[in-house]
């Protein structure tokens, strides 16, 4: 009968043990962190319960625990000490946390050095006896009796060791997750909204949509789902700080690598971005491969993998320009879709005079001079444009003016 007790008993512990190595497992795979980490949260658990029931004030007590077995060997930690590295006084009593005091030696005038403790530090000679060859600056680990029962207390406080070091563990472990996505687009699913901020749920953390990062004409509803672009990651006390954007001129990029394969192999290449987000954005493209179109990769058959972005973007104009290394060639394309008669560059001040027939002088412009506007920042160069009449005449600036207000008020209708 006591054969079968002692074998029902082993054979309970093994399960327990098998229990607690699926336990940690599960721990690490839901929070994200490595078991080394949750295996060393555990070992400083262990070593705080062990302290605050059987070890002594000012020691230092270390635990190596086994995650096969289940089990933990406790050392008290002392390091070797002897007059360079401590002073040493008389009336210092057992456990005594030690003042810091000064020595008057040579080599170490006005050196802080700390006051001998004898459950922290050991003596040359003390622990030669335990180990041979000690030396001082030696730390010698003393095996400690092992113990199960711990009181409430020490129950307690090895409980939060193990809530505070997993949730400081696993803050960073999503810290660096998404600090190593910056500057890449994201799912995620709308949480809540509070005033103008939008916080977005991305999985293991919460990222927020800050006003100055939403597109104007754009309305956000809790459980909606969208892409986002990954601006901006800062650690922060109670997990990541992650700013998104939905107006970011690099998200039309990742959202073209995304539908694109040809731009995500890199045989079509985006040269530059310009962006207004939520009205329209132009794209320079260009590939330096013989037989592939780059405007015609992006656009895709029957406009798929265009209007898949603009889908995206909420309706989003998109222009899509060929790029050319000739800045005039570039500026005229930079410009469509009105027709270019013209362009003078100045290389030394990077400004560019172009010529349009007059009755394309309000294309060019474009509403509320959004083309031109556009275009200068997708090129880098200051573009003036000038309306040619059919006889050679410049249009006038005031006619100019008149152009664009008669394009804002057909838009308007």
């Amino acid at each position: 009968m006591a054969k079968k007790k002692v074998a029902k008993e082993e054979e309970a512990q093994v399960g327990h043990l098998g229990d607690f190595g699926s336990a940690i497992s599960a721990l690490c795979e839901e929070k994200g962190i490595s078991k080394e980490k949750v295996v060393e949260t555990i070992e400083a658990a262990l070593a705080a319960a062990y302290k605050k029931d059987y070890g002594k004030k000012g020691q230092n007590i270390k635990a190596v625990f086994n995650d096969k077995t289940g089990s933990a060997d406790y050392f008290l930690v002392k390091e070797v000490v002897d007059e360079t590295t401590r002073e040493f006084v008389q009336d210092t009593e057992e456990g005594e946390e030690a003042p810091v005091a000064y020595i008057s030696d040579e080599d170490s005038a006005g050196e802080r050095l700390p006051r001998y403790n004898v459950e922290r530090d050991l003596t040359v000679e003390e622990a030669k006896a335990i180990k041979k060859g000690a030396a001082v600056g030696d730390v010698i680990e003393i095996e400690l009796e092992k113990h199960q029962d711990y009181g409430r207390v020490a129950a307690q406080t090895a409980k939060q060791v193990i809530i505070q070091r997993i949730r400081e563990a696993e803050r960073d472990s999503m810290f660096e997750e998404y600090k190593n996505r910056e500057g890449e687009i994201i799912g995620g699913v709308v949480q809540r909204v509070e005033g103008r901020n939008v916080f977005i749920d991305l999985g293991k953390s919460v990222g927020v949509l800050f006003p100055s990062e939403q597109a104007p004409n754009e309305n956000y509803r809790i459980g909606q789902r969208l892409k986002v672009y990954l601006a901006k990651v800062e650690a922060g006390s109670k997990g990541p700080g992650i700013t998104l954007s939905r107006i970011h001129g690099e998200m039309v990029r990742r959202l073209f690598e995304l539908e694109v394969p040809e731009i995500f192999a890199g045989t079509v290449e985006i040269k530059s971005i310009a962006r207004e987000a939520g009205e329209r954005t132009k794209l320079a493209v260009f590939s330096g491969e013989e037989g592939i179109d780059p405007i015609g990769s992006c656009v895709g058959q029957k406009g798929t993998r265009v209007q898949a972005v603009i889908d995206e973007l909420g309706g989003e104009k998109i222009d899509i320009i060929l790029w050319n290394a000739d800045i005039a060639k570039f500026i005229a394309a930079a410009l469509s879709p009105a027709k270019v008669l013209k362009v003078e560059v100045n290389e030394e001040t990077k400004e560019a005079s172009v010529s349009v027939p007059d009755n394309q002088l309000s294309l060019a412009i474009g509403k509320r001079g959004q083309n031109v506007r556009l275009a200068a920042k997708l090129t880098g160069w200051k573009i003036d444009i000038l309306g040619i009449k059919p006889t050679g005449e410049v249009v006038a600036v005031e006619d100019v003016a008149e152009e664009v207000a008669k394009t804002e008020e057909v838009s308007a209708e």
